[in-house]
């Protein structure tokens, strides 16, 4: 009777994954454009005079 294939250890799965995640980084990097400050919208719009919508708070 032959024994079971060896399941990989720890160090290869967490190399494994890097390797995954190091991959899509760079697919993300490649594949999107350059981003425009002037363009981009604001993170924070506190006090920008915007009106809210499609939350919960809407209806104020």
């Amino acid at each position: 009777m032959t024994a079971p294939p060896a399941s990989p250890t720890r160090t290869a799965t967490a190399l494994i994954a890097l390797a995954a995640l190091a991959a899509l980084v760079a697919l993300d990097i490649v594949r999107s454009g350059t981003v425009d400050p002037f363009d981009a919208p604001v993170p924070i719009a506190l006090g920008s005079g915007q009106a809210p919508s499609g939350a919960h708070c809407t209806d104020l």
